[in-house]
């Protein structure tokens, strides 16, 4: 039997994950392309190491999708420098995420995934910068980034 927790926090926008979703065509054709190790993020709620993203470092102006479904996250003007090591953000395209506690650790934490195909993307936290003061802390290979034209 497998449980999942879906209880709802207070950290920004909160929904509970459908369980039993199924993935469309079209999500299941963009996971074919995914390495192992972004597959073991999003399917398995995986974390990759700090300072190990290529998104990182990005600094031109674009947008951030679920690098398993294509779903737009986070857009350019969202994204700062926490100085932790993964790419952070403080805020998201309004719909885009879906959060639960996360007990893996000995203290709750809020983790979020993709609302569309249910992708773990990483972990919210109240210590960004305003006007949110949240720092959406997301796994880089989770994400794809689309420059802007």
């Amino acid at each position: 039997m497998i449980l999942k927790l879906t209880k709802e926090i207070s950290a920004g926008e909160t929904d509970k994950i459908d369980a039993n979703s199924e993935p469309s065509n079209s999500q299941t054709k963009q996971a074919i392309g995914l390495s192992t190790e972004a597959k073991k993020i999003l399917e398995q709620n995986g974390t990759e190491p700090p300072f190990s993203s290529h998104l990182l470092y990005e600094n031109r102006k674009g947008t951030y999708h679920c690098a398993k479904c294509d779903n737009l996250i986070f857009t350019s003007d969202m994204k700062y420098d926490s100085g932790t090591g993964w790419p952070s953000f403080y805020d998201h395209v309004e719909g885009s995420l879906s959060k639960r506690l996360d007990f893996k650790l000995l203290f709750p934490r809020a983790e979020y995934h993709c609302r569309n195909c249910g992708g773990h993307q990483g972990h919210v936290f109240k210590d960004g910068p305003a006007p949110t003061f949240l720092r959406w802390c997301n796994n880089g290979l989770a994400l794809t980034f689309k420059p802007t034209k």
